[in-house]
């Protein structure tokens, strides 16, 4: 069986890291490049024409569902297979009146990606034996030890022991290192999974702390825990982890 030769379409460089690891454990697919922006997105499908297209859609230059279109309107020649991935929900139905094989909001798991290839994989008309990614979608994911963070117009490389806390809303999360805040399009719940437990702690909905960067932790009059990080910062622990901090103390 030939390899489906796969594009990947990510302007976040986390995002599209992760996506490259799982793209590379799955024996069917060959990575033949990534691009971060709409425009270079377009040229690579049509100088390389990929089976397969793992595309964002928020992408600067021009957004994923305006290259899909360029791509349909392109005379005489087929358009990949893409599955879109974006943290926005608004966009399915375009997406799908588009021919997107599938639609994947972030965060989703590498079990759903799986997934999603698998019906790439039958719209290629190729047999998808899938057992060994689906094993490995069921291990324990890989911690990072950096992250790619855009900044400036570059890309700085970020340890993450170094980061002393990150902060999100719903779509962005900041990630803060050395006096320095980075703020990605990502939501928490895409690092908390692949973050060291013994190091990084999940306080509340919106925040994750290194242990390493705290100062003091102490209750508030409603006996949850305000946490003091060594920037000056404070966060407050939920009931939760407050009491599941008063029952890790010696």
């Amino acid at each position: 069986m030939n390899a489906i030769r796969t594009l990947i379409a990510e302007d976040e460089p986390l995002a599209a890291e992760g996506l490259a690891e799982w793209v590379a454990k799955m024996p069917q697919l060959e990575l033949v490049g990534t691009c971060g922006d709409g425009p270079s997105a377009l040229e690579r499908i049509r100088v390389q024409r990929p089976d397969l297209v793992l595309m964002d859609i928020h992408m600067p230059g021009m957004t994923g569902l305006q290259v899909m279109r360029a791509l349909v309107e392109d005379e005489g020649a087929a358009a990949p297979k893409v599955i879109f991935t974006t943290a926005y929900d608004e966009h399915a139905l375009t997406a799908f009146e588009l021919h997107a094989v599938d639609y994947l909001l972030k965060p989703f798991t590498q079990a759903r990606f799986v997934e999603s290839v698998e019906h790439a994989l039958q719209s290629l008309g190729t047999s998808g034996a899938v057992v060994p990614a689906l094993e490995a979608a069921g291990a324990a994911p890989e911690l990072l030890a950096r992250v790619l963070v855009r900044d400036r117009g570059g890309i700085v490389p970020v340890q993450v022991a170094d980061i002393e806390h990150l902060k999100s809303d719903t779509k962005y999360t900041a990630i803060v290192s050395k006096g320095r805040s980075y703020l990605v399009r990502l939501p928490i719940s895409a690092f908390e999974q692949r973050l060291d437990t013994q190091r990084f702690l999940k306080v509340n909905r919106s925040c994750i702390v290194n242990l390493d960067f705290v100062d003091s932790m102490t209750p508030d009059d409603s006996s949850q825990y305000v946490i003091r990080l060594r920037d000056g910062s404070s966060v407050t622990a939920s009931r939760d982890v407050s009491k599941q901090l008063r029952a890790m103390a010696l």
